[in-house]
């Protein structure tokens, strides 16, 4: 089957709803200085990373295959990663986190395909290739925080969002793109703020998907590691930045020791964080997320766990004792005593499951208007139903072909005809489908025989819930692609001649054609045309001290005039120090 992109032996394992999210890079868009930019923030990072970073940066970036020069290419990129067992696949800007989470669990990184302007090149709100490619892929090639990390994505792509997640994504993804475009209004930006921030305010308690994503942000973007007063970087957000990277090292920025209380710690993802969070090492990191994961619904699932998935209005699954799994949008769920759970209904399409494989005769084909069962003992009978043998079953007159009234501890009663039963290999019952079948709770009809056979899920508790299908192939359409898109810059003429000259600088120096009189021709053309343009100033400049041509004097003299403007000043002078050792 051909597909809009290129398959390898970790892509090809993901689910098929995930290809949606996945983007041709456009490689061919990027601009002579959006590679210059990458060129620049690249060695400005390698230069300052090598001293503050986590040991496994540096040698990362080689085992990833990324170079200072140009910006990667995903097909070589995974062509090296697949030695680490990973790959990496192109997206357009911010993903829903539940997908981005199950990217993650496949051991595939998702990198947004937009590269930054050289506005924001110290900092961009908006993912782009220098965040993901940069700032992500380096530490992975340590064993311990690649299992961490696809550890993470398993257990992040089963929490439950609330109502208002995604709405919350919608916004943050719209002012992300909207601060990163060049010629966006600021009216625009401020209506695109303003929404943020009235969500963050109106969100309610935080889902688990809203504290995961807390967990994520502090640890795999924003982490820091080691002790708490000399810590090194390891996070994506602040490797990816030469303006945080340097910013969380002062004293002003406080250092937190990262523990489970970083869930409920929001961010602002526009901005530069007050706070960072340090683990003493990456084994802490593994501890902290196994004991959020303990207080997931997907491991204590019970009445807690299907309310959280009544809340979530979208598509999950519960799991009963006896392994049986049923997956859709829940709405209604009657409970007893001790807060035990005694019904639980779905409404429309359902699919059941055993070991996340959909049972046959049990898809969504079949239950299209939804499901109910009850669940729990009998009453009277300390045995539950799903621990009976074949001998018990009929000795409580629960037995193919006979009419029964089963009348559960809760108080939900079925009246019916059983005509056959579902179990699995080890031969559990799961399901018990009955005619002629009638189930009520106290004055309530949760189903009559009117309409048609009824399957009820054999199980005494819920012992997980979780968001999602137990079987991915159970339902078509899974995921939502976001319908705001990533804004593609128009250049003008006069942006695009700039280019030529960028790549021409470019040429020269990859090439090793360097000549002085060209450089003169560009410098003056650039003085003329372009005159705040610092970075090709800064490229025309390396080119002459690495010559040692004399116009090197006179490309320095408007380095430092141009300093002036504040917005270059600690552009210059980073970039002019890294030559430093070069000038005379």
């Amino acid at each position: 089957m051909n597909s809009h992109f290129e398959m390898n032996e970790v892509i090809q394992k993901l689910p098929k709803h995930l290809h949606q999210f996945i983007v041709q890079q456009p490689y061919e868009a990027y601009t002579p200085q959006n590679h210059a930019v990458w060129r620049y923030v690249m060695r400005m990072n390698v230069d300052y990373l090598s001293k503050v970073a986590h040991k496994s940066y540096i040698p990362g970036l080689e085992k990833t295959g990324i170079s200072t020069e140009n910006i990667p290419r995903m097909e070589g990129m995974n062509r090296i990663l697949k030695e680490i067992g990973w790959a990496a696949v192109s997206v357009d800007g911010f993903i829903p986190p539940n997908a981005f989470m199950e990217f993650q669990a496949y051991n595939v990184l998702v990198i947004a395909s937009d590269m930054r302007t050289i506005n924001h090149i110290e900092y961009t709100p908006a993912p782009d290739i220098i965040h993901e490619a940069a700032g992500h892929a380096p530490i992975i090639a340590n064993p311990e925080y690649s299992e961490y990390l696809r550890r993470f994505g398993e257990i992040g792509s089963k929490a439950i969002s609330s109502a208002k997640d995604y709405e919350m994504y919608e916004a943050i993804r719209l002012l992300s793109i909207l601060k990163e475009h060049p010629n966006s209004s600021q009216q625009k930006i401020a209506e695109a703020e303003e929404k943020v921030a009235w969500l963050q305010d109106n969100m309610g308690d935080l889902s688990e998907m809203a504290m995961i994503r807390n967990l994520h942000w502090w640890t795999v973007e924003y982490g820091l590691i080691g002790a708490l007063e000399h810590p090194k970087i390891y996070g994506a957000g602040l490797l990816s930045s030469i303006g945080e990277s340097a910013w969380c090292m002062q004293d002003k920025v406080e250092k937190v020791a990262y523990s489970m209380d970083a869930a409920r710690k929001n961010f602002d993802i526009t901005k530069p964080q007050p706070q960072l969070f340090v683990t003493p090492d990456f084994a802490h990191l593994s501890m902290v997320l196994d004991e959020f994961a303990n207080t997931m619904a997907l491991r204590k699932g019970g009445l807690d766990g299907v309310q959280k998935l009544i809340a979530s209005q979208n598509l999950g699954t519960i799991e009963l004792t006896t392994g049986i799994q049923i997956s859709g949008v829940f709405d209604k769920v009657i409970h007893f005593k001790d807060n035990k759970v005694a019904y639980f209904q779905t409404k429309g399409l359902t699919a059941l499951a055993n070991r996340d494989k959909e049972l046959i005769g049990h898809g969504t084909s079949i239950h299209k208007e939804g499901f109910g069962s009850p669940i729990g003992k009998l009453k009277g009978i300390n045995l539950a139903i799903e621990d009976m043998s074949p001998r018990d079953l009929k000795a409580y007159g629960i037995y193919e072909g006979e009419f029964m009234t089963l009348e559960f501890e809760s108080g939900v009663i079925l009246q019916g005809r059983a005509v056959t039963g579902t179990r699995d290999l080890r031969g559990k019952i799961l399901i018990i489908t009955f005619d002629e079948c009638t189930v009520t709770y106290k004055d309530q009809v949760l189903f009559q025989p009117s309409w048609g056979l009824y399957d009820m899920a054999v199980g005494s508790s819920i012992t997980s819930a979780y968001a999602g299908p137990a079987d991915v192939n159970s339902f078509n359409g899974l995921g939502k692609v976001s319908e705001t898109k990533t804004h593609k810059i128009v250049y003008s003429k006069s942006e695009k001649k700039l280019y030529t000259l960028y790549a021409e600088v470019r040429k020269m120096r990859e090439e090793h054609l360097v000549s002085e009189l060209k450089i003169n021709e560009i410098y003056q053309y650039l003085n003329t045309h372009y005159p705040q343009d610092w970075l090709l100033h800064l490229e025309l400049y390396e080119l002459a001290i690495n010559h040692n041509f004399n116009i090197k004097k006179e490309i320095l003299k408007t380095l430092n005039s141009l300093k002036s403007n504040k917005g270059y000043t600690k552009l210059i002078e980073n970039g002019l120090n890294l030559l430093s050792d070069k000038r005379n």
